[in-house]
C-alpha cells in the first residue's frame, strides 16, 4: 500500500550531507529526472529500477514542480519493474535446448560446460522477451525541513535499492536510518543525554554498531510498556514536536499480538502470543525463560483518534501502521487535483501526528530508563514476573 493509504508499512531515515544551494524545485527536479525510471515493456530486460511521481507511476519526467513539490515536501516513488521466469519453465526449455545441442553434434555425450552457460543465457533470454514485467512502486516522502525521508517498505532488497538510487543521484546525500538509539538521541532532554551516551552498548558511531549493540532500547521499551498496559495508568501527555497540542493527553497500551525471541539449544526461538488478552501469562512466561519482546503491536489514541501499529522494536520499523482515515469535503467545484493535494496534507498530518505521540511515548520511557528511578521500577518488573 502506499504512503497515502490508511494503512501503510514504513520507515524512516536521516538525510545526511548538505543539500545543494538553491530552489529546490530545480536541484531536487534534476536529480529525480537523473534516476527517472526507464519502461522494459519493448525489451527482454530483466529489471528496471528508477523514479516516477507519487501520484503517477507512469511520469518520470519531474519537469513540473507540482509533480514533485508540496510546501516543504519532495515526493517521489521507487519504481521497479522486474521479469520472473519460473524455475521449472526454464529447466524444462533449457533441456529441450540441451537436447537439440546433443542431436546436431552426435560425437558428445554430453554439453560442454560453456556451451550450456551460452544455451541457458539463450533460453532466459527468449523467455524474457514473451514474459511481461510486474511493475512493484514504494512512496516516499522527504519533509526537507526536518531532513527526514519516509519510505513505504520494509523489505531489505528494496531498502538497499532505494538507499543506492538516493545516493547516486542526489550527490553529496545520503540516508541513514533512524534506527531506536537515533530515535533515543533526538527525544532525550539535553539533561539525560550523558546518561543515554552512558548507556550506549556501540564502541563507535558506526550505524550497523549502534543498532547491533543496543537492541536493549527496543527490548527494554516493549518490556515496560507491557507492564504500564497491565499495571499502571495508560496515559501520557504529549511532549514532542508536530501536529498535537503540547501537554494534551493519549493513551498508549499493547494488544493482541507479541513476538518474542530468544536462545535456546537449537538456536534462536521465537513465541508468538496472537489474540486479545487479559493478563498475558504466556508472555510472562517466555519472558521468564530468557526471551525478550521483539514486536507488538501498539495501539495509540487521543480524542475519538485511534493509531494501531506493529512496531519491530530492533528498527524502530512501523508495520501494517493505521492512522485516522483521511475525509475530504467535496463540492461541485473541487477538481481532482486539488482533492489529491488536499488528501496528501491531510494524510501527512495524521502520520506525523501518530509519530508525535509515539516519539512522547518513547520520551517517558527513556526519563524512567534513564533517570534514577530505573532500578525501582526494574524491582517492579522482576516482582511481576515472579509473583
Amino acid at each position: 500500500m502506499g504512503i497515502l493509504a490508511n494503512t501503510v508499512s514504513f520507515c524512516q531515515y536521516r538525510v545526511v550531507g548538505t543539500p545543494p544551494v538553491g530552489d529546490p524545485a530545480v536541484w531536487a527536479g534534476e536529480a529525480l529526472a537523473k534516476g527517472g525510471f526507464r519502461s522494459i515493456d519493448g525489451s527482454a530486460e530483466e529489471l528496471s529500477v528508477g523514479w516516477v511521481a507519487l501520484d503517477d507511476p507512469r511520469d518520470a519526467s519531474f519537469s513540473f514542480e507540482p509533480v514533485f513539490r508540496r510546501d516543504h515536501y519532495l515526493t517521489f516513488s521507487l519504481r521497479r519493474d522486474q521479469r520472473r521466469i519460473p524455475g521449472a519453465l526454464l529447466r524444462a526449455h533449457l533441456e529441450a535446448a540441451e537436447n537439440e545441442f546433443l542431436a546436431a553434434h552426435p560425437g558428445l555425450q554430453r554439453v560442454p560446460r560453456q556451451k550450456r552457460e551460452e544455451l541457458r543465457e539463450a533460453v532466459r533470454g527468449a523467455l524474457f522477451a514473451k514474459t511481461l514485467p510486474a511493475p512493484a512502486v514504494y512512496d516516499a516522502v522527504w519533509d526537507t525541513r526536518r531532513g527526514v525521508v519516509s519510505f513505504a517498505s520494509l523489505s531489505p532488497k528494496v531498502l538497499e535499492l532505494f538507499e543506492n538510487l538516493f545516493k547516486q543521484c542526489f550527490e553529496g546525500l545520503r540516508l541513514v536510518p533512524i534506527h531506536p538509539f537515533a530515535r533515543a538521541e533526538a527525544v532525550t532532554p539535553e539533561a539525560l543525554q550523558p546518561a543515554l551516551q552512558a548507556a550506549n552498548g556501540a564502541s563507535n558511531d558506526a550505524v550497523l554498531d549502534l543498532i547491533r549493540d543496543n537492541q536493549w532500547l527496543g527490548a527494554d521499551f516493549l518490556l515496560w510498556l507491557l507492564y504500564r498496559t497491565l499495571n499502571a495508568d495508560a496515559r501520557y501527555r504529549v511532549s514532542q514536536d508536530g501536529p498535537a497540542l503540547e501537554g494534551t493527553e493519549f493513551i498508549a497500551y499493547l494488544n493482541d499480538r507479541l513476538v518474542l525471541l530468544g536462545g535456546g539449544e537449537s538456536g534462536v526461538q521465537k513465541v508468538t502470543v496472537a489474540g486479545p488478552q487479559d493478563n498475558f501469562s504466556e508472555v510472562r512466561t517466555a519472558l521468564l525463560g530468557g526471551k525478550q519482546i521483539s514486536e507488538a503491536i501498539l495501539y495509540l489514541e487521543q480524542n475519538e483518534n485511534l493509531w494501531k501499529t506493529t512496531l519491530k522494536g530492533g528498527m524502530f520499523q512501523f508495520a501494517s501502521f493505521k492512522a485516522p482515515a483521511v475525509r475530504i469535503e467535496r463540492d461541485q467545484r473541487t477538481d481532482e487535483n486539488a482533492e489529491r493535494v488536499a488528501v496528501f496534507y491531510e494524510r501527512m498530518a495524521v502520520l506525523e501526528e501518530g509519530l508525535q505521540l509515539f516519539d512522547s511515548l518513547l520520551a517517558d520511557f527513556l526519563q524512567v530508563r534513564l533517570g534514577a528511578e530505573w532500578p525501582e521500577w526494574r524491582g517492579r518488573l522482576d516482582a511481576w514476573l515472579n509473583p
